[in-house]
């Protein structure tokens, strides 16, 4: 159970945070807007939002929503990062962040959505963020990971046809011995607990919240490991 995201399914905190539950999008951007015009804090707008993508995850999980539904609030939740970004600023400067991950949409397959908005979300959490965007060809990847020497590896995917490739990503690390310092997602529509296994990844998700939820619990794992002690 991921104790970061508190249960949201019974209170709703703002018609903003319902709006964006029911989809409601030219609702969620108009008010959106009217609360910037009027010096709202943004990041308040932020976690309503937020706080609203959690419930629309809690659905899809009992089947009280479908990926259409799914996609639908990724997208409108783009629309209001978008629209509140320039007002937000980085949360974490250079010397203080919580932790590094490459993300990349692997060769063959050109969908960022939901990429985009794990980037969005890991930076105001107070990650460094390298996006290497869409169709990202496997040894790129590699290289990066070797150049960078991240604590996560991100992949999203919405094509079968990328399943090798990202397996081909994993291996690869292991040849090179990079593979066991770092902890992999996979995340995307198509994405299963098969699809982890078949790559060697360590963590799957078609929810982008529960993505962030990840690598904050495994950063603070860390943190209670070194503190102890610990490596």
């Amino acid at each position: 159970m991921f104790k970061y995201f508190q249960s949201f399914s019974v209170i709703m905190s703002s018609a903003l945070t319902k709006n964006l539950i029911e989809l409601e999008r030219e609702k969620v951007l108009n008010e959106v807007k009217e609360r910037l015009n009027q010096k709202k804090d943004p990041m308040k707008i932020f976690e309503e939002c937020k706080q609203g993508m959690a419930i629309v995850g809690e659905r899809f999980k009992k089947k009280e929503y479908f990926l259409a539904e799914l996609m639908l609030s990724g997208d409108l939740f783009k629309e209001v990062m978008e629209l509140i970004e320039p007002y937000l600023g980085e949360k974490k400067t250079e010397g203080n962040i919580k932790g590094k991950i490459i993300l990349a949409t692997i060769q063959g397959d050109i969908h960022n959505l939901g990429k985009d908005i794990l980037a969005t979300l890991l930076k105001l959490e107070g990650f460094k963020v390298y996006d290497l965007g869409v169709d990202v060809n496997p040894d790129i990847i590699v290289e990066k990971v070797k150049e960078i020497q991240p604590d996560f590896l991100g992949f999203s995917s919405l094509l079968t046809i990328t399943f090798d490739p990202m397996k081909k990503v994993i291996d690869k690390l292991k040849e090179a011995g990079f593979r066991d310092k770092l902890k992999i997602l996979v995340g995307g529509g198509i994405t299963t607990s098969l699809v982890k296994d078949y790559i060697g990844a360590d963590f799957q998700t078609i929810d982008a919240m529960e993505g962030v939820q990840y690598c904050v619990e495994i950063i603070n794992a860390r943190v209670v490991i070194r503190a102890r002690g610990g490596i």
